[in-house]
Order: structure tokens, then sequence, then C-alpha cells
């Protein structure tokens, strides 16, 4: 059997990454999620063993001292773990598994699979970004201070990407993302 590619999705809040990462995996039905351990609040709407495994913050740094997560990382106070365990069987399974994870954990991910394809998500600016961030009227102006400045140091390793998508319309954004994966997948003639 074919073993699975790795697809990694990263971009500052604000971006779309989520929003983008939801749809491509409604269209695309050759990708399959690597569902995240979080330590975060559960968000209207999202559900427990679908968008994320929500635990305490004991509990995933028992995980982590364990050796439970392919990477890991700390995001404004919260932890995020990508169960390592999980991603191997569904590679070997020769599903190609998409993670939407920052840029840290992309760097960890792509130490381990170096064969991993790298998709960026940015906003046209970043006054564009400070706008969706303010608009989702979730976070306070001090969060919002916060996350732009971790936008900035973010944006600043998009270079090291595969590929860059600009999320100034969801649509185009989204077939962007749908054309990318379609080529990693069935063009064999691919570079590494």
């Amino acid at each position: 059997m074919k073993k699975g590619k790795v697809f990694i999705l990263s971009g500052p809040s604000g971006s779309g990454k989520t929003t983008l990462y939801k749809k491509l995996l409604a269209t695309q039905k050759n990708l399959v999620k690597s569902i995240s351990v979080t330590t975060r609040a559960q968000r209207p709407g999202e559900k427990h063993g679908r968008d994320y495994f929500f635990v305490s913050k004991k509990m995933f740094l028992y995980k982590r001292r364990a050796g439970h997560f392919l990477e890991s990382e700390k995001v404004f106070d919260n932890y995020y773990g990508t169960p390592g365990k999980g991603v191997g069987e569904l590679l070997k399974s020769g599903k190609n598994t998409l993670l939407c994870i920052d840029v840290k954990g992309a760097k960890t991910v792509c130490r381990k699979f170096p064969e991993a394809v790298t998709i960026f998500i940015k906003t046209r600016t970043l006054q564009e970004l400070k706008r969706r961030l303010k608009g989702r009227g979730s976070e306070d102006k001090k969060t919002v201070r916060l996350r732009l400045g971790v936008a900035k140091e973010e944006l600043g390793e998009a270079k090291h990407y595969q590929y860059i998508v600009v999320n100034e319309d969801l649509n185009i954004a989204s077939k962007e993302l749908e054309n990318i994966v379609e080529k990693e997948i069935f063009d064999k003639k691919r570079k590494l």
C-alpha cells in the first residue's frame, strides 16, 4: 500500500486558515484530518473529538511527557498538540493527512516528515488581518495586539513554505488550495 502524504496548513490568527481547512476537508475526499489536542476552552459550535480533543493542562502535560505528540506548542497561554500515533497510522494506511498547525509546529513536523507539503495562508495586508481579528468580537484589544505581534513573526516564516495562498476572497483561496492538493497528490513528477 502506498504511504499517504502530510499536508500542513499554517497562518496567523485571522488569516482564515481554519475556515479554509474545513472547506478543503469538505471538498477533498482524498484528505483526512488529524484532530489536535488542546487545553483551550471549547468555542460555541465545536465538538470534542470532531474539532479538537479538549483536555486539562495537567492531562496535556502528562501526554507530552509520555511522548504522545508529534509536535506540541504553547500558543496564547493554551497548549496544542498533534497526536503522533494518529498521524502515523493514517499515513501508513495510505491516507493523505491535513494538519492545521502553527509555524513552530510545522517546523517540527517537517523535521520528521521532510516530504510534507507546506502551505501558508495570509491576508493581503496586516491591516486586513487586524480588521478581521477585531471583527471576530471574541478578543479584547490587548489580545488583538498580542495576536498581531505573533502574526508579524509568523509572516516572516512564510518564505519557508512551498506555497503561499493569499486569502483575499474565500472562494478563490479555497480553489487555489484544492488545486495545490490535487497537484501534489496526482503529479508524480513533483520535485522534492
